[in-house]
């Protein structure tokens, strides 16, 4: 193992994905929509619980039906963290919105429910939030404060397949919600994501956007005579190989899941005798979350050179990489949305963050050299403070 690299990612397979693609050109049946979709909706109805799953070719899909969902129009606000992936925020921007960047909790990185109130204005017309590493946002508080001020909740859950709060799954929590497939996350279908609709109120509404604005759904199952164009809509709809790929995945998802467990328990283990003396702070899991080992990071002390570190990582061939540039300090941030308060923690936090190799089937002796390579690297910098 010392010759060889260590990717940051490493796609599962299950098995069963070429097989089940092979079914799906053996029925004939190529285009989105078809028996593997049925069956991947079925099973996130059931897993999550939600009015209605429809499957989408990225999560970044699923985000921008739920803007237009929520019929964002210019000048409308969405709150958010700053520390996400630019979909978050482009789904609305997209739209005309404005996000409305908050500062995050310093120990879930998860956008602080405490300074969200203070963010509403009369433009507000939503809540962005984003369950980071699959450790769920405070969703009561979140979800009270949606219910006072009457506006509505989009769970960003892209990387929470698996991972609850409170007993109940994310992105089933809010009116909206939505998963990511892509490749590295931990169910995957390459690219594909899933738009989770909470809210019976947009179920009839979500199935036209996603059919080009028709009625399209209502036709097949016998509803209507013929299928027209209703409204505003686009083409969401993932093909069937992607559905069948997918589908090999979310069979078993609890395994995938388990087997990642075990490789962030291991480093969660491995990496404590680090934290005890101060040289970096392991990922914090409130009680009340169970998260889906979505990923595990690590926040080097705050004097430690992180350029550094990942370089000379790199050099003995192991993938570790930084995550999220804020958006409020990207040049988009900076022209389509605006800061709320002060965001020292998202600006600290995200200076300090390291990814570690982490996929289901993990070598051990992959992760015991992750961690020897990390240790090194470190007391190599910390020698001097």
């Amino acid at each position: 193992m010392k010759d060889k690299r260590i990717p940051f990612n490493w796609p599962h397979m299950t098995g069963k994905e070429l097989y089940y693609i092979a079914e799906s050109h053996f029925n004939g049946r190529l285009a989105g929509d078809g028996p593997f979709t049925k069956r991947c909706h079925e099973w996130l109805e059931t897993q999550v619980e939600c009015n209605k799953a429809l499957l989408t070719h990225s999560c970044t899909a699923a985000l921008e039906m739920a803007a237009l969902l929520l019929d964002i129009s210019p000048g409308d606000e969405v709150i958010m963290p700053s520390y996400t992936f630019v979909s978050t925020a482009n789904a609305f921007v997209l739209r005309g919105g404005v996000p409305v960047f908050v500062d995050i909790r310093e120990d879930t990185l998860n956008i602080d429910e405490r300074l969200i109130e203070a963010a509403i204005t009369s433009r507000t017309r939503a809540i962005a939030v984003v369950h980071y590493a699959g450790v769920a946002c405070d969703m009561d508080a979140i979800m009270e404060i949606a219910r006072r001020h009457k506006i509505r909740v989009v769970e960003d859950a892209a990387q929470g397949v698996m991972a609850t709060y409170k007993g109940r799954p994310l992105g089933s929590i809010g009116d909206l919600g939505a998963y990511s497939f892509h490749e590295t996350k931990n169910v995957i279908s390459g690219e594909g994501g899933a738009l989770l609709v909470n809210n019976a109120d947009f179920v009839q509404r979500a199935e036209i956007i996603r059919e080009k604005g028709t009625d399209r759904s209502s036709f097949f199952r016998g509803q209507v005579d013929k299928y027209t164009w209703q409204e505003v809509g686009s083409s969401f709809l993932p093909g069937e190989i992607i559905a069948a790929f997918l589908w090999a995945q979310l069979e078993d998802a609890k395994a995938i899941t388990t087997r990642r467990l075990d490789s962030w328990n291991w480093y969660h283990s491995a990496l404590a005798p680090l934290e005890a003396v101060g040289a970096l702070r392991r990922p914090i899991v409130p009680h009340d979350c169970e998260h889906n080992a979505h990923m595990y990071y690590v926040l080097l002390a705050a004097k430690i050179d992180r350029q550094a570190v990942l370089d000379e990582l790199r050099t003995h061939d192991v993938d570790a990489v930084f995550h999220y540039i804020p958006l409020h300090s990207s040049p988009a941030g900076k022209r389509y949305g605006r800061v709320h308060g002060n965001l020292n923690q998202t600006d600290e936090l995200s200076a300090r963050l390291i990814r570690l190799p982490l996929w289901a089937g993990l070598p051990q002796e992959q992760q015991e050299r992750v961690v020897s390579l990390l240790s090194g690297a470190i007391e190599r910098r910390t020698n001097s403070i």
